[in-house]
């Protein structure tokens, strides 16, 4: 069973990938999901204790992110902490 919180739902909004990240490690979410490209560029993710998945998809429509869905979860079976992947469907 996944369980998951948007950034707004989290009480979150308007903190920048790096402050993100560094709470939900301290929070224990196991992975960070976003469909912000350049989040590897702009962050050191290996060092983390957090996998990060990059979602691929055309733009945020929940119509363009369903059909990635099935990929991103059976990539987050065995994602492991640091590791970044990409989905794309």
């Amino acid at each position: 069973m996944h369980v998951c919180r948007t950034v707004p739902e989290a009480g979150l909004a308007g903190r920048k990938n790096g402050d993100l990240l560094t709470i939900a490690e301290s929070q224990g979410y196991d992975v960070f999901l976003t469909m912000d490209k350049g989040v590897e560029r702009e962050q050191n993710l290996t060092a983390r204790r957090i996998a990060v998945v990059i979602l691929l998809a055309k733009s945020n429509r929940l119509a363009d992110r369903l059909p990635h869905i099935p990929a991103c979860l059976a990539r987050l079976r065995a994602i492991q902490p640091g590791e970044v992947i990409r989905v794309d469907s």
